[in-house]
């Protein structure tokens, strides 16, 4: 379980950070009373970057993470810890949210499976808010198969379940039919229509990862999948706006944790609230508290908050429209493979363009999933490549067929990992 969900059976649910690293949750949250319910086993908490505001886990107050293919690159983040205890096969699968890319970006780098649902399709209860409006509870697992069977079992709707998410909508059944590869027709795609968004293969993506996806339509083409190529006009505004209203979100979110209602203190900290929270937070959460604080203060939330606002929708509506007309949309998962540690942490800008291909999905709050595409040499090794499909909303069991198909006839294993190497 990914460190901001709540499970009464761990020490604490720190969310990656010194502030809360004396909380212990005092309950479950509606994912893990739903995985009790069906007898799952539970491992132990995975790291993460602070509060999810991060793309490399090293933002997390216990350290980095390493990316099991090659140690000296990030696993992603936020979700980063759930990404590689899973390619390392500590476990089958793993709970990571997903805000802005935080479990695709990372299913991404590390070379498995990373669903993030409709939102309102599970339950954010006893998920720590970062930015409500897109944050998403989803499953990490090394196939498509095993994604499959954790969201069926997280899903809200499932057996007439108790709600206690507002936000939460029902998807009117999940009923996925998956085949073994050798059990796959000749054109198990035939009928299906997809969509290429060209702004997603344009400016920023690097050679590696574009080769990978034009391998990738190659392959869905010769399973008989019809693609096109379309253009989205709003594609390039979903990052800015994204980044102004989760930090707007992520201001009003974390002003709880104040070392007196809720947090943990320190004497080193000074007597005020404010003094406190600049102690024990780290710099990345500062920095998008203050951005978020700013885009809402008086004189400016109509110049920045209120335009993000309409991106969104611009957002949305472009891409539902194309959903009308096409069963998935395609893009990489994300621009590069999994960079060195230390390569962007210090250059903020560089790390949120890393959320390009990832925020629309959030802001249109529809599923998408990733998987393994293809691989790329690097010095030391090879990194993995992700693909992303993106599908209608509540339309996972489609979503997932069409992944799996892909998957079974893509054939990627995972590394070879000494995991007590790490030890």
């Amino acid at each position: 379980m990914k460190d901001n969900i709540c499970y009464n059976g761990a020490p604490t649910t720190t969310a990656g950070s010194q502030l809360l690293g004396q909380h212990a949750s005092s309950y479950d949250a509606d994912v893990i009373s739903a995985l009790k319910e069906c007898d799952c086993v539970f491992l132990g908490k995975t790291n993460m970057d602070e509060f999810g505001m991060g793309s490399t886990t090293e933002t997390a107050a216990a350290g980095p993470t390493s990316n099991p293919w090659n140690l000296s690159h990030v696993p992603g983040g936020s979700s980063g810890g759930s990404a590689a205890a899973v390619a390392s096969q500590l476990c089958t699968a793993a709970l990571g949210s997903d805000t802005g890319g935080s479990i695709r970006q990372p299913a991404a780098f590390c070379g498995v499976v990373g669903l993030k649902p409709t939102y309102g399709a599970v339950s954010r209860h006893g998920l720590l808010a970062y930015s409500s409006s897109f944050d998403t509870v989803g499953p990490i697992a090394q196939t498509v198969a095993d994604v499959s069977c954790i969201f069926d079992a997280i899903r809200a709707d499932r057996n007439g379940r108790v709600q206690r998410d507002a936000s939460l909508r029902g998807s009117g059944g999940f009923k996925p039919t998956f085949q073994q590869a050798s059990d796959l027709v000749l054109k198990p795609l035939k009928g299906k229509r997809f969509a290429v968004i060209v702004e997603a293969i344009e400016e920023g993506i690097s050679a590696e990862v574009r080769n990978s996806f034009f391998e990738s339509i190659k392959q869905i083409e010769e399973l008989g999948g019809t693609v096109d190529v379309v253009s989205c006009a709003t594609f390039r505004l979903g990052l800015p706006a994204y980044y102004i209203i989760a930090s707007s979100e992520a201001s009003s979110n974390l002003a709880r944790y104040d070392g007196i209602q809720m947090g943990s203190t320190s004497d080193d900290a000074g007597d005020s609230c404010n003094s406190r929270r600049r102690f024990m937070l780290g710099e990345e959460v500062r920095r998008r508290i203050l951005m978020g604080t700013y885009v809402l203060s008086s004189g400016y939330s109509d110049e920045y908050y209120t335009r993000a606002k309409c991106a969104q929708n611009g957002v949305h509506n472009e891409l539902m429209g194309y959903l009308q007309d096409y069963d998935a949309l395609l893009t990489p998962a994300t621009p590069d493979v999994a960079y060195k540690m230390g390569d962007k942490i210090s250059n903020p800008l560089q790390m949120y363009v890393g959320d390009l291909l990832t925020v629309n999905v959030n802001l249109a709050g529809l599923p998408a999933v990733v998987v393994r595409s293809g691989l790329s040499h690097v010095e030391g090794g090879v990194l993995p490549v992700g693909l992303q499909f993106i599908g209608k909303h509540f339309g996972e069991a489609q979503l997932l067929e069409m992944a799996h198909v892909f998957e079974a006839t893509k054939n990627i294993s995972l590394p070879e990992v000494d995991v007590f190497s790490w030890l």
